[in-house]
């Protein structure tokens, strides 16, 4: 029988709240992993349904879980936000928020380079370029599908990397041919068949698809990119400024 709070005693729903979050927080519930029925915390705990759902309802509103309708309740896993007018790398996003970064290789060879594709390089048709695809995680958890195109001249190496651990910018900084910035477009799309196996989500789910043209300090193209994000986990950020001033909502003073 559940225990009425005094004016002593913290409410149940506190307790166990604490008891879930710290469960979270050891590894105990695994990030991205579905939270137990209610019914379990209600015969482990000994508390009333109302209880659990008072603490579940706490844990959602502090971003710990979160509810997904007709899927159940789910701990929350980790989601990428990109910094502002910041060119930063997968693997450098991940290390920013405390989660380490993995790979599985889709696809990684050297081919000739197609029309468009030398076009954009300003290179000889048929110049060599590395064709690098892999499903990026944190934590071990599915993240986004990456593609990038780059000329071999930019990073003779790169076919020899570890493309499970290795990043692909750092990789071109020690080729001298660091990416200073980059042109980038975002759209959202419904998840194929293709991308939904790959990401872990039902066909139709929202996608975010991100193409990228990265450039060196010298305004030459570097790399040719798109990343297919799971909208459940990735945010970007960006800071708009007008381009001429708001006309002022203000009263003109008589002169």
């Amino acid at each position: 029988m559940e225990t009425p709070p005094t004016s002593t005693r913290r409410p149940l729903y506190v307790r166990v709240y604490e008891e879930i979050a710290d469960r979270i927080a050891s590894g105990s519930l695994q990030r991205g992993g579905q939270l137990p029925p209610e019914r379990e915390f209600c015969q482990e705990m000994g508390v009333s349904r109302a209880t659990v759902r008072r603490a579940i309802a706490a844990l959602e509103d502090e971003g710990l879980i979160e509810a997904i309708q007709g899927r159940g309740t789910f701990v929350t896993a980790p989601r990428l936000v990109e910094p502002p007018n910041t060119l930063m790398s997968f693997t450098q996003l991940a290390e920013d928020r405390g989660t380490l970064a993995g790979a599985r290789v889709l696809r990684a060879e050297v081919r000739p380079s197609t029309l468009a594709e030398a076009d954009r390089f300003r290179s000889a048709p048929g110049s060599a370029v590395f064709d690098l695809e892999r499903l990026r995680t944190m934590d071990s958890l599915p993240i986004a599908v990456d593609h990038s195109i780059v000329l071999l001249t930019a990073a003779p190496t790169l076919p020899d990397a570890d493309w499970t651990q290795a990043s692909l910018y750092d990789l071109l900084a020690d080729a001298g041919n660091a990416p200073a910035r980059a042109d980038y477009d975002i759209e959202a799309r419904a998840a194929d068949a293709n991308w939904a196996r790959e990401l872990d989500v039902p066909v139709g789910a929202p996608l975010l698809i991100a193409d990228t043209s990265s450039y060196d300090r010298d305004e030459r193209l570097i790399e040719i990119g798109r990343i297919i994000y799971r909208g459940d986990r990735y945010r970007f950020r960006s800071t708009l400024v007008a381009q001429r001033p708001l006309p002022s909502t203000r009263p003109v003073a008589a002169r």
